[in-house]
């Protein structure tokens, strides 16, 4: 069989930025504008990495990006009243929080601060609702990303079998409810499902977010499946790799998500999707 095509997120993600950058600059023509709040509580460099990314994405499309950099010792209570001033001020159009925080600040409570008309994350248990019924609101930024990335890359969803390793509430849980959204049928498994291999090679669509390096090999992958890494690790070496053993399976797959340049680069460009969503609401 031929190797599995490479699905691009890079050059995916790029496409979608470039549309989003087109849509601030027509919604600033018309007076409408916004910025990003972005809040990182210490200095995890994993998440300054990200943070950093975040902000040249907004210079990018062209939303103005502000910059909360706090000491990890921060009190919850600082925290939660920096949220409530942001909740307050017009021209903040979306608020991010970066995770994970420090052991003694309690996320759920810090999420569930941010008004939900700018919870560009779509983490607010308001934004969760929304999805699972089909209403209006944000959608968590990775499973909304791995959604364009099927759909970009003319992969067919309605009537498939999807199977989702991973039940968090970023990833996991979001992207099941998006994947029957889009018509597949799901099986969502998780670190407690028996025989995990023979549901796994039922797949059509495998959407691999459990959290473990390397860990999903050829025995878990159907012959001609679509495989989606959601992991991002470092290995022995210091190279980026993901949940799944990227050479095996991309000789068995019909198509992969490389780690690094997959489902990362998409989660940023829904992030900015969110943010100019935000503003044209606003």
């Amino acid at each position: 069989m031929a190797m599995a095509v490479i699905i691009d997120g890079k050059k995916i993600s790029q496409q979608i930025k470039d549309e989003l950058k087109e849509k601030t600059a027509a919604l600033r023509a018309k007076g409408k504008t916004g910025a990003l709040a972005v809040i990182q509580v210490g200095e995890d460099p994993a998440s300054s990495v990200y943070v950093r990314n975040k902000k040249n994405a907004c210079a990018y499309i062209g939303i103005e990006s502000l910059a909360y950099e706090l000491p990890e010792e921060t009190k919850e209570a600082e925290l939660l009243k920096l949220i409530e001033e942001l909740n307050q001020k017009t021209e903040v159009k979306g608020i991010l929080v970066q995770l994970p925080l420090p052991a003694h600040i309690c996320e759920d409570k810090i999420i569930q601060a941010i008004d939900p008309k700018k919870d560009v994350d779509g983490f607010h248990p308001q934004s969760v609702g929304a999805m699972t019924i089909g209403e209006k609101g944000f959608l968590s930024c990775t499973p909304a990303g791995i959604i364009q990335l099927l759909k970009r890359s003319g992969i067919e969803i309605t009537g498939k079998h999807c199977v989702v390793i991973g039940r968090s509430n970023i990833v996991g849980k979001p992207m099941a409810l998006l994947m029957l959204r889009e018509n597949a049928t799901v099986t969502i498994t998780h670190s407690k499902t028996k025989d995990l291999p023979k549901i796994c090679k039922q797949a059509d669509i495998l959407i691999v977010a459990m959290g473990k390096p390397q860990y999903i090999g050829a025995e878990y992958i159907k012959e001609g499946a679509v495989v989606i890494d959601v992991g991002i690790h470092r290995d022995e070496n210091n190279k980026l790799c993901g949940d799944v053993k990227f050479e095996e399976a991309s000789s068995i797959a019909s198509a992969i998500t490389p780690v690094p340049g997959g489902v990362g680069p998409m989660t940023i460009a829904m992030l900015m999707n969110n943010c100019v969503q935000s503003i044209e609401e606003g």
